[in-house]
């Protein structure tokens, strides 16, 4: 993992060339929505790809996590099916599904059943490389395929993807300081339960941070967003937790009212833990920070994992949940 790990800005590069080159024909129908089915390593792309463009793509992005689709997938939607493996069974689901409405549907992964498909059938596909042993590792394969989707079709301007490039340059030149702070993070969260606080518009990192956490280090933890947390969980905050790490992910460019709201947080947390600690992103832009912050999330996970003395690729609950799965017909 710690070398998967390592290849992150590689990968992008080379999500970037393959997605340069992929063929993505207009639709026949002027496109309303998109909505885009994946789950785990490669739903969370999405939901990163939802955040980037939501200040320019004019059009809903929305993600679904489960079997079905919505009643408003039709001949003006663009449905994206992300799945490494090309075998996920809850994507492979929706795709049914959404073969039987007029969508336009672009397949993004390595292989399996959903790239048999859309070769079959004549629709839109991005091939990702089929050698990384863990979907959870080929994030940059998902977000940076999903953003040449929409490029290619004109639903968004070739900025994020140079977003993207200059987030290579970022986490090339700081590799070292990132792999230091990871440690040091990871250290500070050994033997405690995480809880990882951000800004609504950037969830999806603390979503990751919480997902890395759970697969590699094999631990528990949960995340809230600024300022949704204030009118609800805040108020659980009555007793002293000593067991729990709160980690604040903060961003120079967070809206000025939730900066403030989490410093008043912070004043209220600190009476019932004394396990806090804030993490600042580096960068320009929104997608370079969540980039930034990823690779460090990443890292964390990865040391966290030694010093629990883990192995970070195992996933036997996994594989046992799809055994017993595969017993039942669908």
């Amino acid at each position: 993992m710690d070398q998967l790990i390592s290849r992150f800005t590689a990968q992008l590069k080379e999500a970037m060339t393959i997605g340069a080159s992929a063929s993505i024909q207009k639709h026949t129908h002027p496109i309303h929505q998109v909505y885009v089915s994946g789950l785990g390593g490669s739903g969370i792309g999405a939901d990163f790809v939802s955040s980037f463009v939501q200040k320019e793509c004019s059009i809903p992005y929305l993600v679904g996590k489960g079997y079905g689709i919505p009643a408003y997938v039709d001949q003006n939607t663009l449905f994206i099916a992300s799945s490494y493996s090309g075998n996920t069974e809850e994507t492979r689901s929706s795709f049914a599904i959404a073969e039987k409405t007029e969508a336009k549907i672009v397949v993004v992964s390595s292989g399996g059943t959903l790239i048999e498909r859309a070769k079959e059938k004549g629709y839109d596909y991005i091939q990702v490389p089929g050698d990384w042993p863990s979907p959870r590792a080929c994030l940059g394969y998902s977000v940076v395929s999903q953003l040449f989707v929409l490029q290619h079709l004109g639903l968004i301007s070739p900025k994020a993807i140079e977003e993207i490039a200059h987030s290579i340059q970022l986490l090339d030149n700081e590799t070292e300081e990132i792999q230091a702070k990871a440690k040091h993070i990871a250290n500070f969260l050994f033997k405690k339960i995480p809880v990882i606080y951000i800004e609504g518009r950037m969830e999806p990192v603390a979503v990751r941070w919480r997902q890395q956490i759970n697969e590699n280090a094999k631990a528990l933890g949960w995340h809230h967003v600024i300022p949704e947390m204030n009118h609800n969980e805040l108020v659980g905050w009555r007793e002293k937790y000593p067991n729990l790490a709160v980690i604040y992910l903060r961003n120079s460019d967070d809206f000025s009212r939730n900066a403030i709201r989490m410093d008043i947080n912070k004043e209220i947390i600190s009476k019932y833990t004394d396990t806090i600690i804030e993490v600042h992103s580096k960068g320009e832009s929104l997608i370079q920070k969540a980039m930034y912050l990823v690779h460090l999330g990443d890292w964390v996970s990865w040391y966290l994992c030694q010093l629990r003395g883990m192995d970070s690729m195992e996933v036997h609950v996994i594989d046992y949940l799809k055994s017993e799965l595969a017993k039942v017909p669908e």
